[in-house]
């Protein structure tokens, strides 16, 4: 049959089971087109494989088969396109998520693979010149936790309005901000616009030193009292840049701009 095909050769089409579509036949949610009556071998056309096609990208957003099956039986075409639309806005979510979770891993490979070779951070202070940064400060975490470094830029997204959320994209990199005895979290912008939160880091020198949890904050005393004696600026605000350290750890390097 030229333009009909067998259900093992459907199944490997799709990337499924034979089994798989004998339940869906058996729950109503494809059908073959065609069964033999006398041998009784299913039949799948285009349209079919259309629809299993389908079906196993709904799955990927975790779409229940009955879920899927509603979906399915829209009369409404353009009831359809715009389910279909949400889904594929929740996988670009998803790959998003995906393509992050990715970055922090290759990170922490690269520690343990530093680890593995001898390589050790370094302990004393040093100046680094770095570009203008713009910042966005969260609205109510202060510190990095497991919770919340891991999937930290879906909680700036949320702290925006709808409006704003196509007007912001972020670097995979987070910090604390500290100023007039204030911390705020922050993630850096790659794409912004001015509203409550945003601040400029200035571009030029600033004195750095890598610090863990543990001494951060006798580190960042001395980079204050190094910034006043040698530089004679008393620092306004001061940066711990968080610096993954394994995929569930994390250092800091403290920074204070002297211009």
């Amino acid at each position: 049959m030229k333009n009909y095909f067998s259900i093992s050769q459907t199944a490997k089409i799709v990337g499924m089971t034979t089994e798989t579509l004998r339940h869906y036949d058996r729950i109503d949610l494809v059908k073959p087109c065609k069964v033999d009556e006398w041998t009784g071998y299913r039949y799948y056309s285009q349209q079919e494989i259309v629809r299993l096609n389908t079906i196993k990208a709904l799955q990927c957003m975790d779409l229940t088969l009955s879920e899927i099956k509603d979906i399915l039986a829209y009369d409404d075409f353009n009831k359809i396109v715009e389910t279909l639309k949400q889904a594929e806005i929740s996988a670009d979510e998803k790959i998003a998520e995906l393509n992050y979770a990715k970055t922090k891993i290759q990170r922490a490979r690269k520690f343990y693979e530093n680890k593995l070779n001898g390589e050790h951070p370094a302990q004393s202070v040093f100046i680094k010149d770095y570009p203008q940064r713009v910042i966005l400060l969260s609205d109510k975490m202060e510190t990095p936790t497991l919770d919340n470094l891991w999937n930290y830029h879906r909680h700036f997204y949320d702290q925006l309005s709808d409006n704003q959320k196509n007007e912001f994209s972020f670097e995979d990199l987070a910090g604390i901000y500290k100023q007039n005895g204030h911390s705020r979290l922050f993630v850096i912008c790659t794409r912004f616009r001015q509203i409550n939160g945003v601040k400029i880091l200035p571009k030029g020198k600033y004195l750095c030193a890598d610090c863990t949890e543990e001494n951060r904050g006798q580190i960042i005393k001395e980079l204050i009292e190094t910034a006043e004696k040698e530089y004679k600026i008393i620092p306004d605000f001061t940066i711990q840049l968080i610096v993954l350290s394994g995929i569930l750890q994390w250092n800091y390097q403290a920074q204070i701009f002297i211009g």
